[in-house]
């Protein structure tokens, strides 16, 4: 059976390099070549968002950041009426089950935990792309 998949482009924001690093490394091995857009904080994030017209497929945003925690940008965001329709997945070490419940109320589509061994992290992320990558996602 022949699934057909397509290509995300995808706005990463994360505060740490090694994060960064870390996905790029594990997309690099994806069958898919995946477009990712880089934001270390809420303010670059909202400026690449700027751009109605590339706005990203997925979101995957960190909890915890500089300046503004990945909850305010998740309600900023959820809240606008040209963004909102952007799935968005939290990428975290928080276990906090505060966190998890608010990201859901204010609207998330999914929370996963960074591990700590590589091969799972990689699993996961395998996972969060395949999925968003099957999805029907609606231009808008």
């Amino acid at each position: 059976m022949n699934i057909l998949k397509r290509s995300l482009n995808v706005l990463l924001i994360e505060d740490h390099l090694i994060e960064v690093v870390k996905f790029k490394k594990t997309i690099s091995y994806s069958d898919l070549q995946h477009n990712i857009i880089e934001a270390r904080d809420a303010d670059e994030a909202f400026k690449i968002l700027d751009d109605k017209n590339n706005l990203p497929d997925l979101i995957l945003l960190d909890l915890n950041m500089p300046r503004m925690s990945g909850v305010e940008f998740l309600a900023i965001l959820k809240k606008d009426e040209n963004l909102r329709h952007i799935p968005t997945v939290i990428l975290t070490t928080s276990d906090n089950q505060k966190d998890l419940e608010e990201c859901y109320k204010i609207g998330v589509s999914g929370y996963i935990l960074k591990p700590l061994k590589y091969k799972d992290y990689e699993t996961k992320i395998k996972a969060v792309l395949t999925y968003w990558s099957l999805n029907e996602l609606k231009k808008y």
